[in-house]
């Protein structure tokens, strides 16, 4: 990935709740963004058989971020690394200081102008690096760097798996307008749609209850008829019906008797 550009640095404060998943706050502005280095340590693992390599695993372990930026302001050191400020307002670091995972996201311009937008689900900071020279013939700005570790999230998505890192490309096939409009306004939730229900099988169709009714005329034979909703014929009107088969013959009487039975 070739990039030109990278701004809008952004963090949001975690909170865990009685699962230990990650509740995210708003995003706000981190910093003004300079540089921006991500490394990726995986965890390896091979299988040999028949003298080769029959079988490689490589896993997300852990990342390194170094974040350059133009400064750090009081309260984002708190949430970022931990420190305190006592009652006159000053920033004080301590040895038992101990910084909280944040969110983080950015996005870099590509080189056709398009850009790629990121979240990193769970980041721990130390201590900012302090860079000071005096001023000399020329200027030369210095300015602080952040280093965290990048961790997987324990919250799981749809699938079941951990992310650690969400990203993606205005412009590209299927990815909607409010992806992007809103990818700074929260962080952002993996969305994974339902299978939707399976149709009927063409080859195996539901079939309409059948009920089994019994003639005095059949000697007991079964005869089946299918039971239509809101019709319920009675053991006269199938006998009636019955007998008009037999005879060929349809009675004003058996038609009386099957009409009176439908309900």
């Amino acid at each position: 990935m070739s990039t030109i550009g990278f701004d809008k640095l952004f963090y949001a404060k975690i909170t865990l709740d009685e699962d230990d998943s990650e509740v995210y706050s708003p995003p706000v502005i981190l910093a003004k963004a300079i540089k921006a280095d991500l490394s990726v340590d995986l965890a390896e693992a091979v299988l040999y058989a028949d003298d080769s390599a029959a079988e490689i695993v490589k896993e997300f372990k852990s990342g390194k971020l170094s974040l350059g930026i133009n400064d750090i302001g009081r309260d984002i050191a708190k949430d970022l690394t931990g420190a305190v400020t006592d009652d006159n307002g000053v920033l004080l670091s301590a040895s038992e200081d101990s910084s909280e995972p944040v969110a983080i996201g950015f996005r870099a311009r590509k080189g056709d102008g398009r850009y790629r937008y990121f979240w990193l689900y769970r980041v721990k900071f130390g201590i900012p690096a302090t860079n000071l020279q005096t001023k000399g013939d020329s200027i030369s700005f210095q300015t602080p760097t952040i280093e965290g570790t990048v961790m997987r999230r324990n919250k799981p998505d749809g699938k079941g798996k951990h992310p650690w890192k969400a990203e993606v490309t205005e412009g590209d096939t299927g990815i909607a307008a409010d992806t992007i409009s809103k990818w700074f306004t929260q962080v952002y939730e993996p969305v994974y749609n339902s299978p939707p229900a399976p149709s009927p099988s063409i080859e195996n169709p539901t079939t309409p209850e059948e009920t089994v009714v019994y003639s005095p005329s059949e000697q007991g034979a079964p005869q089946v008829l299918q039971n239509v909703k809101g019709t319920k014929k009675t053991r006269a009107a199938t006998a009636a019906a019955t007998a008009a088969d037999a005879t060929g013959e349809v009675t004003t009487a058996d038609t009386a008797d099957t009409a009176d039975s439908m309900v």
